[in-house]
């Protein structure tokens, strides 16, 4: 597409009043999402929270997405670090969830109650997740009250006896079949 139309396009979209927040959440909250744990260790300390926004970037190479908000507590871990661990969830794990979701527990708290192990990169990983991977923080990019860390994955683990995975749809958790080959 010419700059000249593009251009005339951004124009037209500078005239459509924006979307309230709360129309943005209540319609994000049908779109469905995997249930993780993003965790870190490292000079800024471990932390994990709970994320649904994550994403497949490329298989060549390996690359995930993960948006953190910047006004997280953890956030600045994640970024003095430079790694990053995602555990993928399954029904087993819904509490555990909730726990690393909620704001007044603290990351001592939170890594207590699961078992774990450490990654090559120092990430913790939990240890019977659904699916872990062991990641490095290659780029990030900054949109609105969140960074997107684009995260080169190191290694992957899988569980072969889980069979469902843990998904985040209309305010809630959702169980998931896992297909087996």
């Amino acid at each position: 597409m010419p700059h000249n139309a593009i251009a005339r396009s951004l124009a037209r979209v500078e005239d459509v009043q924006p979307v309230r927040q709360e129309d943005f959440r209540e319609a994000m909250s049908l779109l469905g999402a995997p249930v993780v744990l993003v965790t870190t260790d490292g000079p800024g300390g471990r932390q994990g929270l709970t994320v649904s926004a994550i994403s497949s970037v490329s298989d060549t190479p390996p690359t995930v997405l993960v948006c953190l908000n910047r006004s997280n507590r953890s956030h600045q871990a994640f970024l003095k670090n430079g790694v990053v661990g995602i555990s993928i969830l399954s029904p087993a794990h819904d509490r555990l969830a909730s726990s690393f979701a909620s704001r007044s527990i603290s990351a001592d708290e939170k890594f207590s109650s699961a078992p774990w192990v450490t990654a090559e990169t120092g990430s913790p990983l939990l240890s019977d997740a659904l699916v872990t991977l062991d990641c490095t923080i290659e780029a990030i990019h900054s949109v609105g009250t969140h960074d997107v860390l684009f995260c080169g994955v190191r290694a992957i683990t899988t569980n072969s006896e889980a069979e469902h995975g843990l998904a985040w749809f209309s305010r809630g958790f959702h169980h998931l079949p896992v297909k087996r080959p």
